[in-house]
């Protein structure tokens, strides 16, 4: 990766309400095979023995309960054609992710307990306008530090107007183009960024990050880990990227 010359060199907006330390945030929790299945409870469980953030994905049901899970089926792990929004939760109970059926939000907040930070990132099916609802319904009254996100800007202009107590951010890959990026900005109207590690030393990284916390994602090794650290509020990891202690 190219250095960056000082002048491009980012710098913090300011304090970060989530606040994940040096430790960042451990990308579908600690994962690594079949032993620790992304997105399980025992990669959750691994993230919270080291003390990092969690970063993960939410789906919903056709039944419009919140569950943590990747892909829009179940196919790559757990060997189904099950599509998620068209299965009701009890009936995605019967796949097994890391030995224990896939997790709800609800079971995901009961693990963490606050102790560390999450940051939730929606994928948005067909059916946008009963997510935010069914999302705030999990969320219930919960009090540990977390932000939602998502790449579809409409998910954070639906919490500004809805819940606007909610930190809310948007996720921007690096091939999205200028105009188009600004207009997600200005529909979404985030208090955070999680940007492609691959557009991390452009210009508009460096200007958004001195007006909001930036994060990026996803860094995979030390390489990586060592050119990101001083660009981003926080690092979004796994594999090789994890921070040193």
């Amino acid at each position: 990766m190219a250095s960056l010359s000082k002048s491009m060199r980012s710098s913090r907006s300011g304090a970060d309400p989530l606040g994940p330390g040096p430790a960042g945030f451990a990308h579908r929790g600690i994962h690594d095979g079949a032993a620790f299945i992304e997105n399980s409870f025992l990669a959750f469980a691994a993230a919270l023995e080291r003390g990092a953030g969690i970063e993960c994905d939410l789906r919903l049901t056709a039944d419009d309960q919140v569950i943590v899970f990747h892909d829009r089926d179940v196919l790559r792990l757990c060997g189904s054609n099950a599509v998620i929004a068209r299965s009701k939760l009890a009936e995605l109970k019967r796949f097994n992710v890391g030995g224990r059926p896939i997790p709800t939000l609800r079971q995901l907040l009961a693990l963490v307990d606050g102790r560390v930070p999450l940051l939730l990132e929606v994928k948005i099916d067909e059916r946008f306008w009963r997510f935010g609802p069914a999302l705030l319904a999990a969320l219930g009254d919960y009090r540990g530090k977390y932000g939602v996100m998502s790449f579809d800007p409409r998910l954070p202009r639906w919490l500004k107007t809805n819940a606007p107590h909610v930190h809310r951010g948007l996720v921007v890959k690096e091939r999205l183009s200028p105009f188009r990026r600004w207009g997600f900005m200005i529909i979404a109207d985030p208090h955070f960024l999680a940007v492609d590690r691959a557009a991390l030393g452009e210009k508009w990284v460096a200007r958004t990050r001195r007006r909001m916390p930036l994060y990026c994602w996803t860094i995979r090794t030390s390489a990586e880990r060592r050119w990101a650290t001083p660009l981003a509020d926080a690092l979004i990891w796994e594999a090789d990227g994890r921070p040193r202690s």
